[in-house]
C-alpha cells in the first residue's frame, strides 16, 4: 500500500487523529490562500471538473476576494491623493 510509510510516520509523531485526507484538503486550501488558480489545484488534486474543486475548496475563495478588493481600494486611495 503506497501509503503506509505515511501512515506510519503519522503513528511515530503521535498524530494518528490525522488522516491523509485532512493533509490533502489542508493542500489545497493552502494553495488557494496563497493565490493559485483554481485550475492549477484541480490538476494537482486529479479533479474531473473545476466544479468539483470549486464547490469543495470554495470557502477560501471570498478571503481572495476581500484581498483583491482591498488592493483596488489601495490603489484608487493611493492614485486619488496624488
Amino acid at each position: 500500500m503506497p501509503d503506509e510509510g505515511i501512515r506510519g510516520g503519522i503513528s511515530e509523531e503521535g498524530l494518528d487523529w490525522l488522516h491523509l485526507h485532512d493533509l490533502r484538503h489542508a493542500f489545497a486550501t493552502f494553495l488557494l490562500d496563497q493565490g493559485e488558480e483554481l485550475r492549477t489545484v484541480m490538476e494537482l488534486l486529479g479533479h474531473s471538473t473545476i466544479r468539483m474543486t470549486a464547490d469543495t475548496y470554495g470557502h477560501v475563495l471570498p478571503a481572495r476576494a476581500r484581498q483583491a478588493a482591498s488592493a483596488i481600494d489601495r490603489v484608487l486611495g493611493e492614485e486619488g491623493t496624488a
